[in-house]
């Protein structure tokens, strides 16, 4: 995983997160390893990088795998905005700032 060490350390735990999180959802549907790539289009080496939460596998093999695990609609509102607890305090804050902004000009 040479370009790991690229990544800053809190999205790489996230990345092998998901990764033992998506073997678990295989091995609790009773998918092997051999069928669940094959459902990917990949090799096995390749779905065990992703199950490690290697960063250079393809987001549209973590895609298929989302959709293959029938877990797509949480990979779908990962940055959905509702959620998005900063961009809504920042939401909040300039909201408040244009307020101020108009009641100086009148």
């Amino acid at each position: 995983m040479a370009s790991s060490s690229i990544l800053p350390l809190p999205a790489l735990r996230a990345l092998q997160k998901l990764g033992r999180d998506l073997a678990l959802a295989r091995r609790k549907r009773g998918i092997s390893t051999a069928d669940m790539a094959v459902r990917l289009f990949v090799s096995r080496d390749t779905l065990w990088r992703l199950e490690r939460g290697d960063p250079t596998v393809a987001m549209g093999t973590l895609a298929t795998a989302a959709f293959v695990l029938q877990v797509q609609d949480r990979l779908a509102d990962l940055a959905a905005p509702g959620g998005d607890t900063v961009g809504l305090e920042l939401d909040e804050v300039n909201v408040k700032q244009r307020i101020h902004a108009r009641r100086r000009r009148a």
